[in-house]
């Protein structure tokens, strides 16, 4: 039964090279639904001075499970499509108290994944294929930054730099967020209505939208955007197979 939660025990530890020896370690406990890519991590993780595997767990319901009964310091977890319950269980970690800081661990590089899981609370972003030097400094910045500031690890700074919300060529959230409804041929009012502002507002973050993007209209604002795979052809169909759910079957019975 690999796949069972595997429960560490505590104790400080002595950080080699450093000197110290009264720091407790930081506690961090793993997420990921692949059974040796967990444990190769857990062995490189304890290989470190000051880092503790206190549980490994193969889903996110075991993690929420065991932050609440132990404590960690640090989850860490993976995130894979559907980003719902990665979603889903990041807000309910912030509800935690005293809520953990979550480390997420992914192979999508897309800013406007980064973006949006940053906003819902993870301490950091990391991609699968950085070296473990990088993981360990991202676990340890998440708990010892006295700011808070956001860790992305693995991704060209060009990139990282997309990221940065207000930055002068990066879209904000809600520009992200309109420009997604545009893609999807909704007008001015209909994006308006959905997302309950005003026209005029919307017309605002498209205009601002527009120079950061390096376009003047819609279309090319939408051509942009899927070529630069901020938007995918899957985003703009999501909400036609939802709709789809949605309507009645016309009295066909089942």
């Amino acid at each position: 039964r690999t796949d069972a939660p595997r429960v560490g025990k505590g104790g400080a530890v002595q950080e080699e090279g450093n000197g110290e020896t009264n720091r407790p370690p930081i506690r961090v406990l793993l997420a990921d639904d692949h059974t040796l890519f967990r444990q190769g991590i857990a062995g490189l993780l304890t290989s470190y001075g000051g880092l503790e595997i206190i549980a490994e767990v193969p889903n996110d319901q075991e993690a929420l499970r065991l932050t609440q009964q132990e404590k960690p310091d640090v989850v860490l977890m993976q995130v894979q499509m559907p980003f719902e319950r990665s979603k889903e269980s990041l807000l309910k970690m912030r509800d935690i108290s005293p809520a953990p800081k979550v480390v997420l661990v992914t192979m999508f590089e897309e800013p406007r994944y980064v973006r949006e899981f940053l906003n819902l609370g993870a301490s950091a972003y990391i991609l699968k294929s950085v070296s473990v030097e990088h993981l360990v400094g991202a676990v340890r910045a998440a708990v010892f930054d006295p700011k808070g500031h956001h860790v992305v690890v693995g991704m060209p700074q060009e990139m990282i730099e997309e990221v940065e919300e207000g930055s002068g060529g990066v879209l904000s959230v809600r520009e992200m967020e309109i420009l997604l409804l545009v893609a999807r041929g909704l007008s001015n009012r209909q994006i308006a209505s959905s997302l309950m502002l005003s026209e005029a507002t919307v017309k605002r973050h498209l205009a601002n939208a527009y120079p950061k993007m390096g376009v003047s209209s819609r279309g090319e604002a939408v051509r942009k955007a899927l070529f630069e795979n901020w938007v995918t052809i899957e985003d703009i169909t999501e909400q036609d197979k939802e709709q789809e759910e949605e309507e009645p079957n016309d009295g066909r019975s089942s």
